[in-house]
Parts: C-alpha cells; structure tokens; sequence
C-alpha cells in the first residue's frame, strides 16, 4: 500500500490494497492534497483492492475540497474499483469525476 500527494501536479496516487487496516498511512497525502489549489487527481490505476473505508474518505475530501472550488477526479481505476465507487456511490458526489475521457489523461 503507497499513498502519496504531489502538490505541484496535484496528483494523489494510491497503490496496492487498502482498507481499514491501512487508514491510518492515507492521512499525511490526504491532508496534504486538502490544500490544492486545483483540481485533484486521484490516480488509481495501481490500486487493485479498495475497500468501503477508502470511499469514505474519498468522499470527505471531495467535501472539503469542494468547498474550495477544487473538484476530485477519480483516474484510471481497475474494473474491481470502479465497480466499488459506483456501489457506493461516490461517482455522484456533486465535486467528484470519474475519468471518462473528458479530462486530459495522466502524465
């Protein structure tokens, strides 16, 4: 399990498997990613299990972000992924995107 945040490119990437065991290691990046300025991308394409507990805090982070005006774009999840942010709904917050293709793709 990797978390990191890159605050020049606004990128928080998350690695491996995560769940409530690992919640813990998710607060450094997450604070961190709490103070862009722009739009977050969340980079998923190395997360190959997630459980509810990191949707949760995906989705308060879009809260407080969109309080600045800064929107969450999920990127790249796996299938497994992508069908857990859509059975708990996180793709239907107001300030989060799943990357469709109408965002620039990672660098």
């Amino acid at each position: 399990m990797i978390v990191s945040f890159d605050a020049e490119l606004a990128i928080l990437r998350i690695e491996g498997d995560e769940d409530r065991t690992t919640s813990g290691r998710r607060r450094r990046p997450f604070s961190a990613a709490l103070n862009a300025t722009r739009d977050v991308i969340v980079d998923l394409s190395d997360l190959t299990f997630a459980d509810p507990s990191l949707m949760i805090d995906l989705a308060c982070l879009a809260q407080r972000l969109r309080a600045n005006g800064v929107t969450l774009w999920l990127a790249h999840p796996q299938p497994n992924i992508r069908m857990l942010i859509e059975t708990v709904g996180l793709h239907r917050l107001p300030a989060v995107r799943v990357n469709d293709g109408a965002k620039p793709a990672l660098t």
